[in-house]
């Protein structure tokens, strides 16, 4: 399993309140969720007038990909001209998995609703 997070560091300029900036940003990440369906949240500077920060996850199964779409993702924010983007930070990571086949006799994963084992 891939997972690419992705730091955006903001500069929102003419914002006189925590709660013009706080609109900005709530439309900026909407606007990330919507078009790329990812996970998005304000990670930094909740108390400053004109700075934010936003973290943005994506996963999947090729590195390549994962960290495409982070870039695509740093480019639509600037493209959108709502903030001033000062810094992008992308990391991905490849967290080994061991895939083993469903069986559906497993008496392991087969639970009843009160979380016990079915007979």
């Amino acid at each position: 399993m891939i997972v690419g997070a992705c730091v955006v560091e903001l500069h929102v300029e003419g914002c006189q309140s925590l709660k013009a900036k706080r609109g900005v940003v709530r439309s900026i990440s909407r606007r990330v969720r919507n078009r790329f369906e990812l996970a998005v949240a304000e990670v930094g500077g909740q108390d400053t007038w004109q700075y934010a920060v936003l973290g943005i996850a994506a996963v999947g199964n090729d590195a390549v990909r994962v960290r495409g779409v982070l870039e695509r993702v740093g480019d639509f924010i600037e493209d959108l001209h709502l903030a001033q983007v000062l810094r992008t930070d992308i990391e991905v990571v490849d967290l080994p998995h061991d895939e083993e086949p469903w069986d559906p006799d497993d008496d392991d994963l087969r639970q009843d609703t009160d979380g016990e084992p079915e007979p």
